[in-house]
């Protein structure tokens, strides 16, 4: 099916959903006439979006008070302009890591036309949403001991399995970026980021620019470890100034 008709089909679905408050994926299979698993694509990927939730066997409209939250504010915008512009530095057949997080999560919509992906993460949200992409992108994951913290594996097993492997990039995000030094996090393991780091050619990180300047304890990459910073437009001509002088390709996304 081409691209059009699944972006008219998801338009459809979320139309759907909004009318009647809550669909099943039989009932939509049958409305389109398509296949269960095409389905949960959609609706994987609508949810990724926040265009409704997904609960078992369907979904169902998003709360009232999530969607004026949203039109109010723009933190998901700046997400989704920061994933394109991280988006276009992956080419076909990339190794790469999606660290977990709502921003680098902002990414796996936007991989669907990218071709023999090799795709490592340590987040179950990540891996579910990226097995329902058409382009069925080769899934990797670390293993090692859930953090209900951080919502992903971490640990040496975690950390061992990533050291058989080397990658052609790394998305991952940060809690805050101290100009001066890097990313810090509030999340004390901070183990298995830095191997990622290490198998990595290339470090992006996915930042809104709010963040930066915002000094957390918990030191997490070194400037020395990061090849790119990708956040967007509200990021000042002064700091921007401040990270390109640590050696770090600075891009900032247009929110529109």
């Amino acid at each position: 099916m081409s691209k059009r008709n699944t972006q008219q089909r998801r338009h459809t679905i979320v139309s759907l959903v909004n009318e009647k408050g809550e669909v099943s994926v039989d009932q939509l299979a049958t409305f389109f006439a398509t296949s269960e698993v095409t389905i949960r694509k959609d609706l994987t990927a609508l949810e990724t979006n926040g265009l409704l939730l997904r609960r078992y066997g369907g979904a169902i409209a998003m709360p009232s008070e999530i969607v004026s939250a949203d039109v109010e504010d723009n933190v998901s915008i700046r997400k989704l302009a920061i994933a394109k512009a991280a988006a276009l530095r992956i080419r076909d057949h990339n190794r790469i890591i999606i660290d977990s997080g709502s921003t680098t999560a902002s990414l796996i919509s936007l991989l669907g036309s990218k071709q023999g992906l090799i795709v490592m993460t340590n987040s179950l949200n990540v891996a579910n949403a990226l097995n329902e992409l058409e382009n069925e992108p080769t899934l990797l994951m670390t293993g090692g001991t859930w953090d209900p913290h951080s919502e992903a594996f971490q640990g040496q097993v975690a950390e061992s399995v990533l050291r058989s492997y080397d990658f052609d990039q790394l998305f991952i995000g940060a809690d805050g970026i101290d100009i001066a030094r890097g990313t810090t996090t509030f999340n004390e393991l901070i183990g298995l980021s830095r191997v990622m780091a290490e198998v990595s050619r290339e470090v992006v990180v996915m930042v809104e620019s709010d963040k930066i300047g915002r000094k957390i304890p918990n030191m997490e990459l070194p400037w020395s470890n990061i090849s790119t910073l990708v956040t967007d437009d509200g990021l000042s001509a002064e700091a921007k100034e401040q990270i390109e002088h640590q050696g770090v390709q600075v891009i900032c996304a247009s929110v529109e």
